[in-house]
């Protein structure tokens, strides 16, 4: 039996305490960046390579803009989303792939229900569906790319496809070198590894680049972040709250965000967990005296609270 590198481990990013005792820790690896795109401070195992899964989707809508992908600020940020699933995120898809003259049945990405909460619950037995998983609206945007190019419509998941050659291009270009891994995402796109600080480079690079496709991008996001995650959602609530605030998440907790004066934070848990996010954005936006919206996570003992997490920084 293998045993697990204590460089994937990584060190203590958030603890919960019941009663004054530590009961379970989240290990990780964690960047933060100055304005300048200085260091500011590291944790765990920084150039390790990780899969980001979804929190580098602000570089494959860079990619299909610069493909020539032109859309609205609304239909930009879907094309950036891991949307919830609501009847708002579902209309807007079928809105986008209408509009180059393709329909539902023309997405290849993966069958799930909603990602949402509440949006699964009221999904119910229904099957899964492409238009209902979470990356459709990603899914759209390179379909519309495609049309606008003239590229096959039905090999565009494939890693050399036009528009997947692209985006790999500007993957390594914003991380400066080439990706550790390529593989595949849960949603079916190709999926490539880079370390936590390349990720933290490039998410920096984007926030203070003078592109106009860069600022773009961003500028979608943060106008829409209801499009972005949904109602209710960490991502969501984060830059509704925190004026400026850059923010996209990944599976199996990876997170972005980034302030436009360039500050950055990346970080990856390594269980996979994402409860700690809310505990750890709020603890290190405050070391820049950031106020984010209270993500308070109480520990119960009955009705009453015993204890709570906390960020270790």
């Amino acid at each position: 039996m293998s045993t697990l590198s204590t460089d994937f481990r990584g060190e203590v990013l958030a603890q919960i305490i019941r009663n004054d005792l530590v009961e379970t820790i989240h290990t990780g690896h964690l960047v933060m960046l100055n304005g300048d795109g200085s260091v500011y401070k590291t944790k765990g195992s920084f150039d390790m390579p990780i899969f980001p899964r979804s929190s580098v989707k602000c570089f494959q809508a860079t990619a299909m803009v610069r493909s020539g992908l032109k859309v609205s600020s609304a239909q930009l940020a879907l094309a950036q989303s891991s949307h919830s699933g609501s009847k708002m995120h579902l209309d807007a898809v079928l809105e986008l792939l209408a509009l180059v003259g393709l329909s539902e049945s023309d997405l290849m990405c993966a069958l799930d229900k909603p990602l949402g909460e509440a949006e699964r619950l009221a999904w119910g037995d229904k099957p899964a569906t492409r238009l209902a998983m979470n990356c459709s609206g990603k899914h759209a945007a390179m379909l519309a790319t495609c049309v606008a190019n003239g590229w096959d419509i039905k090999t565009y998941l494939e890693p050399s496809h036009p528009l997947q050659i692209a985006i790999l291009k500007e993957i390594e270009e914003m991380t400066g070198g080439p990706v550790a891994n390529k593989t595949f995402d849960g949603c079916g796109a190709p999926l490539f590894a880079v370390s936590t600080l390349a990720l933290a480079k490039a998410i920096h690079g984007i926030t203070t680049s003078s592109d106009p496709i860069h600022q773009e991008v961003l500028a979608a996001a943060r106008k829409h972040p209801e499009i972005v995650a949904g109602a209710g959602r960490l991502t969501t609530r984060m830059m509704q709250g925190v004026t400026g605030l850059y923010m996209k998440d990944g599976a199996e907790a990876v997170c972005v965000l980034s302030i436009t004066d360039g500050r950055t934070l990346v970080f990856k848990i390594a269980d996979g967990s994402m409860r700690s996010f809310g505990t750890i954005i709020q603890a290190a936006l405050l070391e820049w005296g950031i106020t984010t919206p209270l993500e308070k996570f109480d520990v119960y003992g009955g009705p009453n609270i015993v204890g709570g997490m906390r960020a270790t920084l």
